[in-house]
């Protein structure tokens, strides 16, 4: 009984936060408080990074809304520094432009462009993608073959692109998890890959999960 009230609670956790960008635009969505302070712990980032990539995502946001206005959705998603861009723009100069601008933060230090031209994605489009990304995350939980903490999960056109510094065999697990669930055309690896000996120094001598 106890397991299937956090699966819930942790459900309708995973709603809200997908509702939030809903009804706030492309704002990113920043913990604050007791949640960020236990979202940092679980993380395998240091706390100095997590707080840049909540920074750069801000900043990005900021620097593209101000440039391109609100006639092209750009998500902006930072993780260990490096920013993965999502969403659909006008043309390849915007495509280009963005990257460009994002490239002036400071302390970012790669970046993933899989912007699409094209039409900007409409609110039941993006709200599905939320749904979808909720679901994968409940069932990385479900399978507890990996922190679930550990893996970033983004959402676009029902492509799921996955962040974040694992083994390879918890990006396999993690992969493949995503692949099989509803709803998702295709998942994209944007994983940095440690050794099990690495993973286990970030996260303070605590084995990973194992299936």
């Amino acid at each position: 009984m106890k397991t299937s009230q956090n699966r819930r609670t942790l459900l309708l956790g995973l709603a809200g936060l997908t509702a939030l960008p809903l009804l706030q635009g492309c704002f990113p969505v920043v913990a604050t408080g007791v949640g960020a302070g236990a979202m940092m712990i679980a993380d395998r980032r240091s706390s100095g990074t997590y707080v840049e990539d909540e920074g750069i995502e801000w900043k990005g946001f900021s620097l593209l809304r101000d440039h391109f206005g609100a006639l092209n959705h750009i998500n902006v998603t930072a993780y260990n520094r490096n920013v993965l861009l999502t969403g659909e723009v006008q043309n390849d100069n915007v495509r280009a432009e963005a990257e460009r601008l994002i490239g002036t933060i400071q302390n970012v230090k790669g970046i993933i462009n899989e912007l699409r031209v094209g039409p900007a994605s409409s609110l039941t489009a993006r709200a599905n993608d939320g749904l979808i990304t909720s679901n994968v995350k409940a069932r990385f939980v479900d399978a507890n073959r990996f922190s679930a903490n550990h893996v970033k999960v983004v959402t676009e056109a029902n492509i799921v692109f996955l962040m974040g510094l694992v083994t390879r065999s918890e990006a396999d697990a993690a992969t493949e998890i995503a692949r099989t669930s509803q709803g998702v055309s295709k998942v994209v690896r944007v994983f940095e890959i440690i050794s099990d000996e690495e993973a286990l120094r970030l996260s303070g001598g605590r084995r990973p999960a194992s299936n």
